[in-house]
């Protein structure tokens, strides 16, 4: 077993290895490695995650240990299985008793990652790339020198701090390993991001995220139905959709508004100043995004369960009429089929409009409507309830 080097620089400060709370769907069988604390931005109102967190950077050192501590543990793993077979949870557990807590994280880490084919390696937290790019490219140097075979290296950032990387940094990244990043668009409405503190513009969005493509990386932009509101839904809808047009990213994914109750957009709606769409006017403005793609070569996802629409994924252009379809179908159907089409998604008894055909689904639903006391008057309020569980 390949001993854990120590820094002897930071071994006093060094707490172990840190994993942070947030990765993107896309990255669940990941292994998760976290580069910088919270969200140095931490403003935007429709988002719960960070408030209340200081933002920090975390030492190269302590970084790289937490790298070595998973190989380590992974090590550990890999060698158990080839002696007595699968690692259990019930053994990965004694594999864990002599572990402090902080390793122990690693080494569930690693297990999660093992049980997902070691095939991608997210960096955290919310914008990792605002280290110094010398540091990130010795970051990414080691993980590849430690975990040569993984196809993916993948993190989040801001427009903002893309915007401000020097393109032959951004080139650096990519040689080093990164080959993904996933930006939060959100809107491409000049007035919506400055109603949600989004920190940035179009323009700006814009110029970022054909500096990722131009550096050769895989490019993954977040829209957010719903953002604008009732006032600025149509403005949404067509600013985001000509943001879009311009950059081209690789992926599009769909992350329907939410708003938990502790965020600021929670106390704009409260006070009347935000007035939230119901589902049926988010799929309209959906449906008019969708319309308004142009000259795209993006691959759409809706892999959230936020999203009313799991359904709505293909390939840009080809694929355009039969996502638009599945959203004109439901428009389309009787107020009473809607009511079950939504209350069984956001239950998470649905995954298709279609699903409504299979055997049990409609009584399954409408038990559901009775126990919830679920009415076409109050459907939008019960729904609202539902999904800030998946928040």
């Amino acid at each position: 077993m390949k001993p854990m080097p120590k820094n002897k620089a930071d071994e006093k400060t060094y707490a172990g290895f840190e994993q942070g709370p947030i990765r993107p769907p896309s990255e669940a069988a990941s292994l998760l490695l976290r580069v910088t604390r919270n969200c140095p931005w931490n403003r935007c109102t429709f988002c719960p995650v960070y408030k209340g967190e200081k933002f920090s950077l975390r030492p190269l050192p302590h970084i790289l240990l937490d790298i070595d501590t998973v190989a380590t543990q992974l090590e550990r793993i890999e060698e158990y299985q080839q002696r007595y077979g699968p690692v259990t949870y019930r053994e990965l557990g004694r594999l864990a008793d002599d572990l402090d807590e902080a390793t122990e994280m690693a080494l569930y880490a690693a297990h999660n990652w093992l049980a997902g084919g070691k095939k991608s390696i997210f960096l955290q937290d919310a914008n990792s790339l605002v280290a110094k790019p010398d540091e990130i490219v010795q970051i990414l140097e080691h993980i590849r020198a430690s975990f040569p075979w993984p196809k993916r290296i993948t993190t989040y950032a801001r427009a903002q701090t893309i915007d401000r990387i020097e393109a032959a940094d951004l080139e650096r990244f990519a040689a080093a390993g990164l080959n993904r990043i996933h930006i939060g668009l959100e809107s491409g409405a000049d007035e919506v991001l400055e109603m949600v503190q989004k920190g940035t513009t179009q323009a700006q969005h814009v110029r970022a995220g054909l500096k990722v493509k131009a550096a050769g990386m895989e490019l993954s932009e977040y829209v957010m139905p719903g953002l604008g509101g009732r006032r600025l839904s149509r403005e949404h809808a067509l600013a985001t959709a000509a943001a879009i047009n311009q950059i081209n990213p690789d992926y599009i994914r769909l992350r329907t508004l939410a708003i938990p109750n502790h965020t600021e957009l929670y106390e704009a709606w409260q006070s009347g100043r935000f007035d939230k769409l119901t589902d049926l006017e988010v799929a309209e403005e959906l449906l008019l995004f969708l319309r308004q793609l142009e000259g795209v070569t993006s691959f759409l996802r809706s892999d959230h369960i936020l999203n009313l629409f799991q359904e709505i994924e293909g390939q840009l252009p080809q694929d355009q009429a039969a996502m638009a379809g599945v959203i004109e179908n439901f428009l389309q159907l009787p107020a009473e089929e809607r009511l079950r089409y939504q209350l069984g998604r956001r239950l998470g008894l649905l995954g298709r409009v279609n699903d409504l055909e299979l055997p049990g689904r409609r009584e399954r639903i409408d038990l559901a409507s009775s126990q919830y006391g679920v009415t076409l008057d109050n459907l939008d309020e019960k729904l609202d309830e539902l999904m800030k569980r998946f928040i």
